[in-house]
């Protein structure tokens, strides 16, 4: 049974596949709770899908980008259980997430059969944005910006086309990243997998204060 979570966004999400197909998906109605919510999120996953931890065998996580101490959270919560029950952790970009549930067309409205980007809500007016071809996978990205220099005509999928309008008009696909498609992603072998390390893209925001400058 594979455990899949993404904590980049405000909203936890958590699944479990069970080789064949996801059979428990959980979201948090709370935003910007990471560390409160994710354990219970977890637990009430096992407790749906009638299993427990040791039943586990492997986990998955989105590695971003996104903020910091949503990021720390997940991953360090990844990796101590895959060290505690002894199985493999996967990483996934969260972006690629996103643009694998948008070109699976047959089954989410607003899959487009063309290349498109995916624009995520980076804060401080900003977006996280990668392109990718028609099938999903990741052209290039990707990068952290202000949406007017980001600005395209292709479809954009991801909540940035939901705030940013003007610069992303053709909006297509799902907004929030699914711990189900996280899942489906690392099963079925549709996304690249890479360590389990956050992708900042930028440094945090809170910064350890520089040593004070020498007075001559």
């Amino acid at each position: 049974m594979l455990l899949a979570f993404d904590t980049a966004t405000p909203h936890v999400t958590v699944a479990l596949h069970d080789g064949e197909d996801v059979v428990v998906e959980l979201r948090a109605d709370r935003p910007m709770k990471h560390a409160e919510q994710l354990a219970p999120l977890i637990e009430q996953a096992l407790s749906a899908a009638g299993i427990v931890r040791q039943d586990l065998t492997a986990i998955a996580a989105g590695v971003g980008p996104g903020p910091f101490t949503g990021l720390r959270v997940g991953l360090v919560t990844a990796r101590t259980l895959a060290f505690v029950l002894d199985v493999p952790v996967y990483g996934v970009c969260t972006l690629d997430v996103l643009a694998v549930e948008a070109a699976d067309g047959a089954t989410v409205q607003g899959g487009t059969d063309q290349g498109f980007v995916v624009a995520t809500d980076a804060r401080r007016k900003e977006v996280y944005l990668a392109r990718y071809d028609a099938a999903g996978a990741r052209l290039d990205g990707p990068v952290v910006g202000r949406p007017a220099d980001l600005a395209t005509d292709d479809r954009v999928v991801g909540e940035g086309g939901v705030l940013y309008p003007d610069a992303f008009p053709h909006r297509a696909g799902p907004t929030a990243p699914s711990a189900g498609w996280l899942a489906r992603a690392v099963a079925e072998e549709r996304a690249e997998i890479v360590d389990p390390e956050p992708l900042y893209l930028r440094r945090p925001d809170a910064m350890a204060p520089h040593a004070p400058k020498r007075v001559s």
